[in-house]
């Protein structure tokens, strides 16, 4: 079965009495090279297990069950369970959950499907809701060697781009801290039925065992990186005043004493400037 013919989505679709639903972001793969490329780049051998999120009609589905232990697909739309169990019925390492990955308790979940297998995350992220999947992925410290996503090209050039360079901000500094972020490969919006009205493009995150750099205060750590880039334009200083438990002179201070510039904006800071600073912050906390 090729799913990435037109004519077979279509009947498909027919058969079941589907239509795409624009409310979950489907978009369907239409070019066979590209769900192949991401299977065999995901990261997952034969004793390795993989969680899908959003399968669609099952097009990666079939890739991934053909490099991986078993494939534990989690699909929103129920309308499409029929429609899996149809194109999937080839093979026997295969499991559809129909649900919302982000009402799912997700380490209940995991230890209930996955026990203490290696786990690769694949998925082909509707764009309304990519970073809240990624970030309740990474901040719930599931044990996941790789996660590989389709996201809209201007989503992976932000998450894949080094501080200092324009697309780099609040969500690229905090993925930084879990894992090495790589862009693999554009895919235009020509590939999909129907056609998106932006580019795509394909990432990998791989986990750290540990994160790169150490902070005593995790939350305080994660809470000045988003203050720092919620308007870009104020300085670090302004941009942290009113936003952390201390005076605007005292941030003066933390921002100087770690030999930063006093008028430097948060986008030039990498995650190991940032923990510097959340130490420092958290110091003058503790001696008020």
């Amino acid at each position: 079965m090729k799913l990435t013919n037109i004519g077979t989505v279509r009947s498909l679709m027919e058969k079941h009495g589907i239509k795409f639903q624009k409310k979950f972001g489907q978009n369907f793969l239409i070019r066979e090279e590209i769900p192949i490329r991401i299977a065999d780049e995901c990261g997952a051998g034969k004793d390795d297990y993989v969680l899908e999120i959003g399968p669609g009609i099952g097009t990666l589905t079939r890739e991934l069950c053909q490099v991986a232990g078993k494939v534990v697909a989690v699909e929103i739309d129920s309308g499409l369970i029929p429609v899996l169990e149809e194109t999937l019925a080839d093979f026997d390492n295969v499991e559809v959950v129909n649900s919302d990955v982000m009402k799912l308790d997700i380490k209940s979940f995991f230890e209930e499907k996955f026990g203490d297998k290696n786990v690769y995350v694949c998925a082909n992220l509707p764009y309304y809701i990519t970073t809240p999947i990624i970030m309740l992925l990474l901040e719930s410290r599931l044990p996941i060697k790789k996660m590989t996503f389709m996201v809209q090209k201007e989503v992976a050039d932000r998450l894949s781009s080094n501080s200092r360079e324009g697309d780099y901000g609040a969500v690229t500094a905090a993925v930084s801290y879990y894992g090495r972020v790589e862009k693999l490969f554009n895919v235009s919006a020509g590939n999909f039925m129907p056609a998106p009205k932006v580019d795509s493009a394909v990432i990998q995150i791989t986990l750290y065992d540990k994160p790169p750099v150490s902070t005593s205060d995790e939350k305080l750590f994660f809470k000045v990186i988003r203050a720092a880039f919620e308007q870009r334009r104020k300085t670090l200083v302004n941009a942290l005043s009113g936003k952390v438990d201390i005076s605007k002179e005292d941030i003066l201070n933390a921002v100087t004493s770690i030999g930063l510039d006093p008028n430097i904006r948060g986008e030039k800071l990498d995650i190991a400037d940032f923990a510097r600073l959340s130490d420092e912050i958290k110091r003058i906390q503790s001696e008020r």
